[in-house]
């Protein structure tokens, strides 16, 4: 159980730490404008060595950013469950932290799939046909290996949680 629990735990700070990284910076996208690279973000484009603020209010980046941030919150908040789950104290009989733990690391992969999904629909659909030389970045990337970190995160909590609640059905021996 404590196995689990611990690969649990290294997949999600791994997660929430791939999750920061991949929503603060500017690598998303890189593409060649009038004969010169340029990148962009979820806040910031970068073209000849210079970066500029995104002060466009287009729904797609703000529903990126949403996710993305609401992603990282929720794999916090399972990472404090799941610290708090090696404690074999409870205030409550019926609340299992490990079983928490895996749902608030689920509910994260939920939003940063939704999030890579809706970047990923409107650059391919939109973007990608407005600059022809162009491609996904690596802070795009670890958006999506956190996303599998998140949900090996949550495998392994539950796998916890099942193996607490066989030993606790069982009794002792």
């Amino acid at each position: 159980m404590y196995s689990f629990m611990g690969g649990g735990l290294f997949c999600a700070i791994v997660g929430n730490i791939l999750l920061v990284v991949s929503t603060a910076t500017d690598y998303w996208m890189q593409y060649r404008l009038s004969g010169s690279f340029a990148h962009q973000g979820l806040w910031r484009y970068c073209m000849s060595g210079k970066c500029y603020m995104q002060t466009d209010s287009i729904a797609y980046w703000n529903a990126t950013r949403a996710f993305m941030i609401l992603s990282a919150m929720s794999c916090f908040a399972g990472i404090i469950a799941g610290i708090l789950s090696f404690a074999h104290f409870s205030a409550f009989e019926r609340f299992n932290r490990s079983f928490a733990a895996g749902v608030m690391f689920f509910i994260s992969t939920l939003f940063v799939l939704l999030a890579m999904a809706i970047y990923t629909g409107v650059t391919v659909n939109f973007l990608g046909k407005r600059f022809g030389d162009w491609r996904f970045s690596w802070s795009y990337i670890l958006g999506w290996v956190a996303l599998l970190m998140t949900f090996f995160a949550g495998i392994f909590y539950m796998c916890a949680y099942r193996m607490h609640e066989c030993r606790r059905v069982a009794g002792p021996r």
